[in-house]
């Protein structure tokens, strides 16, 4: 049995505020057994904000009904000019001595969650990914310099890193992870070294990473070093529940009809049967055009889900051509 543990996302004006409430509700349906918190990470004003992150009072309410404890945060480092780094400054304030997995908002749950055997001191993170990191110049350095040089500036072990049954200078033989999910031992100590890999690769980088792109990538490139320096690596196959049969990142809703299988479909709309919570979420235009309105079936038709495009810019190319892109 997985012990006793904690879901953090984070929640905050906005679309991130519907897609948290949301999570909150397929959760709360498809898992009854999960008797851990669920924490929405709130981020609060400050000179990082020039607009008022906070939740709307409706759907901070909604919450509430659904057994979600709102925990605010402060964000001295990152805030709106890189706001990925809600996740990595709102580990900070969750208990210490309390696993975690940590899941993006545009997440729905439709399985037992509490029933996966995740192992704490092993970390690991979503493997749901694309080769977006590093981009090699031509006469630069490869995937393997580049990497190796994050691994040194850290005091890391890079070989053992790798995925031996990839071959060299392949994006695929180096720890690479979509940030959509991702747990560990305590928030806190896994948000402070996450918070300082990820200012120190910012603010100072080795020579050999200096012509990369950290934006949107940051959180990306840190995360696979934190979990390394935790000793943990890429998820066991037990764990292959999550970015399957209990959970999906869906990212848009135009991507959710149009690619994810239909049990996620069916949790974002039964979820939004429950009356008390379409009063607040058709608030947000793509939940109610897509999900109570008939766009949703529009975009799903227009897929063959056993053969889709293997480049997700090729799916968003189909919908925007039919008028239903939405984010």
């Amino acid at each position: 049995m997985t012990e006793p543990f904690d879901i953090a996302i984070v929640g905050q004006a906005g679309r991130i505020g519907y897609e948290s409430a949301l999570f909150a509700a397929t959760l709360r349906r498809a898992d009854p057994a999960f008797d851990g918190r669920l924490i929405v990470l709130e981020p609060q004003p400050g000179p990082n904000w020039p607009d008022d992150p906070r939740l709307s009072d409706p759907v901070r309410d909604l919450l509430g009904t659904l057994g979600a404890e709102i925990r605010p945060f402060e964000t001295p480092v990152f805030g709106a000019k890189y706001p990925y780094g809600n996740k990595i400054e709102g580990l900070l304030t969750l208990d210490p001595d309390r696993p975690f997995v940590f899941f993006d908002s545009d997440t729905l749950v439709h399985g037992a969650l509490s029933a996966l055997p995740f192992d704490f001191d092993r970390p690991a993170a979503s493997m749901r990914r694309e080769g977006t990191w590093p981009e090699p110049e031509l006469y630069g350095p490869g995937y393997a310099e580049t990497w190796r040089a994050l691994y040194d500036r850290f005091g890391l072990d890079f070989d053992s890193s790798f995925d031996l049954t990839q071959p060299d200078e392949y994006w695929e033989r180096y720890l690479y992870f979509n940030a959509g999910w991702f747990f560990g031992r305590s928030g806190p100590a896994f948000g402070r070294r996450f918070l300082d890999y990820a200012t120190a690769i910012r603010d100072d980088p080795p020579e050999e990473v200096a012509l990369q792109s950290f934006d949107p990538w940051l959180d990306q490139v840190a995360l696979p070093l934190v979990i390394h320096s935790f000793g943990g690596g890429r998820p066991c196959p037990e764990l292959s529940g999550l970015d399957g049969e209990v959970t999906t990142h869906y990212r848009t809703l135009p991507l959710l009809y149009a690619r994810e299988r239909d049990e996620a479909v069916a949790a974002a709309e039964g979820a939004m049967s429950d009356n008390r919570i379409k009063k607040v979420l058709k608030e947000h235009e793509p939940f109610k055009r897509f999900i109570l309105q008939n766009k949703g079936a529009k975009a799903r038709a227009l897929f063959d889900r056993t053969d889709l495009p293997r480049k997700e810019q090729a799916i968003r190319n189909r919908l925007k051509a039919n008028n239903l892109w939405m984010r």
